[in-house]
C-alpha cells in the first residue's frame, strides 16, 4: 500500500493585506478553486515520485550497481565503504536494496525539516517551488550514471520541501469550522491515488521496455508539469500564515499533566512496534520485485508484463481495501462494539502477516516443483497486505492525533512517521537476506516480524489500554 503524509494543520490566519478564500468560493467541486490547482499539482508530483520509485531497485540491481557500471557513479566508492563498514560486504542486489531502503526511509524524515524551513524562513509557497525544482532536477539527473547520488540528494531535499507544505496549504484554504475541510483532503488523496496507480504503468513500461532513462525522464517531465501547474495557480493559493508572537507562544504553553506525560512516553515506545508492523508492506517495493522477476510467470497473452506493474496492482487494491475497511467498520459499529485503535491495529497486523506467509508457501512450491508461479500469488499478497495495512497505518495516525498532548499534536504526528523511516531502512537490510537464505525462510521471517507486532500491540492494549483511552472513557471506567 502506498503511504502519503497528511498534516496536522492549525487554524490558518491571513497575512497582512490578504484574506482566506470566502466560504462562497465553490468553483471546484464545491470547494475553493485553489484545491483544484493543489490537487492537480500533487497528482503530478506523486506521478513522478512513484514512477521513479517503481523503477529504482530494479534499475540499481539489474544495471547501475553491476561491476561494469558502478564505477561510473561519482561518490559511490566512499558511500559503499561507509555502508559496508556497518553492515559488511554487499552484493549488487544487497547494495541496491540497502540504498533503496535508505532513500525510502529518508523520504519520511526530510519533510520535518521542510516544514521548519517553510515556517521559520521561506514560507510555504517559496519552499514548495524550490522543492519542485529540485525534484525535477533530480529526475533528470537520473539519466546519467555519474550523477546518481546527486540525483537522490536533489530528490530527498525536494520532497522534504514539497510534501508536507503542499498538504498544509490544502488545510489553509478553509477558515476554522468549515466542514468542507475533511472532504477536501479526500479529493486531494484521490488525486494521489490515481497517480500512484498510473505512474508505475507509464514510467515502469518505458523504463523496462525501452530504456531505464526513459522511465526516469517521464518522471521528470511529470514533475515539471506539476511545477508549472503550481506556479499557474499561485494566485488562488492561501496566504502565508502569520507567525505567532513570543508572548502568544508563551501563553499557549501549559504544563502537561501526569497522564499526558505517560501517554507521550507510551506513544514514543510504540514506534518500534509500528516499525515491525510495516515490514511486509514496505518489502513489497524492495525485495518483492526482485523475487518476482525470478519466480513469477510475468507473461500474459504472449507479452511480458513489466515487473513495475505489480505496484500499480497494489495501488488499485489498496484503494479498494481502504474503502472496504471503512464500510466494514461502519457496518460493525451498528451491530457490535467497535474495537479501539490498538485493537484494530493488532487485528490489522495479524492479517498483514498472512501476506508474507502466503508468499512463504509460494516459495515452498517453487523449491519442490520448480518453474514459475502464476501472477495470482501477487494478487493474494496485495489483498491480504492491504486489508491489514488499512487497519494499521491510518488507525495509528488517528491514535497519535487523539492521544498526543494537544500542544504537541503536530510534533507527535511527525514522530509517528518515524516508524516508516526506521522501517524502510530496516527493510533495506532485510532485503539483503534474499541472496543468503531460502525463499520460504525469507518470507517466513517477514511473517513472524509482522505477527510479533500484532502480539505486542495486544499486550500493550491489555497493559495500557486505559491510559490510551479517551479521557471521558477513562474517567467512566
Amino acid at each position: 500500500m502506498s503511504v502519503v503524509m497528511p498534516t496536522g494543520e492549525p487554524a490558518p490566519q491571513a497575512a497582512p493585506g490578504s484574506a482566506l478564500p470566502p466560504a462562497s468560493d465553490r468553483a471546484f467541486l464545491g470547494h475553493p478553486v485553489g484545491l483544484g490547482w493543489l490537487a492537480f499539482c500533487e497528482f503530478w508530483e506523486r506521478f513522478s515520485y512513484y514512477g521513479m520509485q517503481a523503477l529504482l531497485v530494479l534499475y540499481l540491481s539489474n544495471y547501475l550497481f553491476l561491476p561494469e557500471h558502478i564505477a561510473n557513479v561519482r561518490g559511490m566508492d566512499a558511500l559503499r565503504a561507509a555502508l559496508e563498514s556497518v553492515v559488511g560486504a554487499r552484493s549488487p542486489q544487497q547494495l541496491a536494496s540497502l540504498i533503496f531502503g535508505l532513500y525510502a526511509g529518508l523520504v519520511y524524515l526530510t519533510p520535518l525539516l521542510g516544514g521548519i524551513v517553510a515556517d521559520r524562513w521561506l514560507g510555504r509557497t517559496r519552499t514548495i517551488t524550490i522543492g519542485a525544482v529540485l525534484m525535477a532536477l533530480g529526475h533528470f539527473l537520473m539519466a546519467f550514471d555519474a550523477s546518481f547520488l546527486a540525483a537522490l540528494s536533489c530528490l530527498l531535499v525536494g520532497v522534504g520541501a514539497f510534501k508536507g507544505n503542499i498538504a498544509a496549504q490544502v488545510g489553509a484554504l478553509y477558515p476554522p469550522g468549515d466542514k468542507r475541510r475533511a472532504s477536501a483532503f479526500q479529493i486531494f488523496m484521490l488525486a494521489v491515488q490515481i497517480a500512484v496507480i498510473g505512474s508505475p504503468i507509464i514510467c515502469g513500461t518505458l523504463g523496462e521496455k525501452v530504456a531505464w532513462h526513459w522511465g526516469f525522464g517521464a518522471a521528470g517531465v511529470g514533475m515539471v508539469i506539476g511545477l508549472f501547474v503550481y506556479l499557474a495557480g499561485r494566485r488562488h493559493l492561501p496566504p502565508e500564515p502569520q507567525r505567532p508572537s513570543r508572548r502568544d507562544d508563551a501563553t499557549a504553553r501549559e504544563p502537561m499533566s501526569r497522564r499526558d506525560r505517560q501517554r507521550l512516553l507510551l506513544l514514543i515506545a510504540l514506534i518500534p512496534v509500528l516499525m515491525l508492523s510495516v515490514v511486509g508492506n514496505q518489502q513489497f517495493y524492495n525485495a518483492y520485485p526482485l523475487w518476482a522477476q525470478k519466480h513469477l510467470d510475468m507473461v500474459l497473452f504472449g507479452w511480458a508484463v513489466p515487473v513495475t506493474w505489480l505496484q500499480a496492482v497494489d495501488a488499485a487494491t489498496s484503494l479498494l481495501t481502504m474503502l472496504g475497511s471503512i464500510a466494514f467498520w461502519r457496518w460493525w459499529a451498528q451491530r457490535r462494539r467497535e474495537p479501539d485503535e490498538l485493537g484494530k491495529m493488532a487485528l490489522g497486523a495479524l492479517v498483514a502477516a498472512s501476506a508474507p506467509a502466503l508468499t512463504m508457501l509460494a516459495a515452498g512450491v517453487i523449491e519442490h516443483e520448480g518453474g514459475r508461479l502464476s501472477l495470482v500469488w501477487t494478487l493474494g499478497y496485495t489483498v491480504l497486505n492491504n486489508v491489514g495495512f488499512a487497519n494499521v497505518m491510518p488507525v495509528g495516525l488517528a491514535l497519535y492525533s487523539r492521544a498526543a498532548p494537544k500542544r504537541l499534536e503536530g510534533l507527535m504526528i511527525g514522530a509517528y512517521y518515524l516508524h516508516l523511516f526506521i522501517g524502510n531502512t530496516f527493510v533495506g537490510w532485510l532485503a539483503g537476506l534474499l541472496e543468503v537464505v531460502s525463499g520460504p525462510q525469507f518470507w517466513a521471517l517477514h511473517a513472524a516480524l509482522v505477527a510479533s507486532a500484532a502480539v505486542l500491540m495486544l499486550l500493550i492494549k491489555l497493559a495500557f489500554g486505559r491510559l490510551l483511552a479517551p479521557d471521558d472513557a477513562a474517567q467512566a471506567a
